[in-house]
């Protein structure tokens, strides 16, 4: 019997927030910032391989890390890595992904996930994305993930479910979704949170091929209309050159902004299986394991006085000593050295910005 399930892993972004571990040329994805001595785009591979047949998942990432890929995930077919011409944000991604699977399986239903995410219970999460994929395949819908939130937090995106327009399916809950609310001031946030109505965003999404098709037609047409006269033209020859003349003239614009928030048709899951989008330094932090005093080091040697509440990265064999810091981020990539107030982690892409103008993209 055919698997009608696919994955969709997104994995372009170039992080520059985690630098500078964090590289243009090796981003985030591409490293193992946990010491699990797999990647972060090799946990969710493997994660989803467990019930998505290979075959089935699908890479859409930028040109620059073709070989990367093919490094880290051999297994996967040449032909299910998608390779973005230029960064165009989520919906080209996504659309781009939908045609190439509607292609091969009109009858496909997916989950669109990041490749950079931490998922402490893989179990949960797993039959979350089974009951999920079940419902988009017997409803119309549009599906995002949400979590409870566990702070005010101001750096991701908030949904906000609607009271009694829940559907009850193969024992889980699919919330209908009343708005979206990108990145609130603190005290928005307080206010989401002491509400018990909103919810994080995990970005994780799941449709049928036919319900994304039609809702890029709908609110997308000109998307829509650039990779629907692809079919034809994926899976040959000409689909290198097709795909180039098309990125260079696709608009740029995210998933969430171009259909989720003008689609009437979306519900939200609420789950919680241990998620982190792992975004900054700080999100790291959070996860990371600790000392007595609050530190999380990850250094071959280093000596720490006096010191609470900070990250401590430190690459090679240097010998790392601090004194009298707190709430700081310290990360040592041999060639560049950031030291910073975690309060303050928001100004790192000012820094990068800065560091480009002066330096150029050699330590970008």
């Amino acid at each position: 019997m055919k698997n009608h399930n696919y994955c969709v892993i997104m994995a372009g972004g170039v992080g520059s927030r985690f630098w500078p571990l964090s590289r243009s040329l090796k981003p985030k994805q591409f490293l193992d910032f946990l010491g699990f001595g797999r990647t972060l785009i090799q946990q969710t591979f493997d994660r989803f391989n467990q019930i998505i047949p290979v075959e089935n998942i699908f890479i859409v990432s930028n040109s620059d890390y073709a070989d990367i890929i093919h490094e880290q995930l051999p297994s996967l077919p040449k032909e299910n890595i998608l390779l973005e011409p230029q960064r165009r944000n989520t919906a080209p991604c996504i659309a781009y992904a939908s045609y190439k699977i509607k292609e091969k399986d009109p009858e496909a239903v997916m989950v669109v996930a990041p490749s950079d995410h931490m998922i402490l219970n893989e179990e949960k999460f797993l039959i979350s994305v089974k009951q999920s994929l079940l419902f988009v395949k017997e409803n119309e819908t549009l599906l995002t993930m949400g979590i409870i939130p566990s702070r005010p937090e101001t750096g991701f995106g908030y949904i906000q479910a609607e009271k009694g327009a829940a559907i009850e399916s193969n024992g889980a809950k699919f919330d209908r979704v009343k708005t979206f609310t990108e990145k609130p001031d603190l005290e928005l946030a307080k206010i989401f949170l002491e509400s018990g109505e909103f919810f994080w965003n995990a970005g994780i999404f799941f449709w049928s091929v036919k319900s994304i098709v039609s809702a890029l037609a709908k609110f997308l047409p000109e998307v829509n209309q650039a990779f629907a006269q692809g079919i034809g033209i994926y899976g040959t020859a000409k689909e290198k050159k097709y795909i180039e003349e098309t990125y260079a003239e696709c608009r740029n614009i995210s998933i969430d902004y171009g259909v989720m928030e003008k689609a009437e048709n979306v519900y939200v899951h609420i789950a919680e299986f241990g998620w982190s989008d792992l975004g900054t330094w700080g999100s790291l932090y959070e996860q990371s394991d600790k000392d007595k005093y609050g530190n999380s080091i990850t250094a071959k040697s280093a000596f720490i006085y006096d010191t609470k509440d900070t990250l401590v990265s430190i690459k090679g064999e240097k010998l790392a000593v601090l004194q009298g810091l707190e709430d700081y981020i310290v990360v040592d990539s041999e060639d560049v050295l950031l030291i910073c107030k975690k309060d303050q982690e928001q100004r790192i892409k000012s820094f990068v910005n800065d560091v480009k103008l002066e330096k150029g993209n050699s330590l970008l």
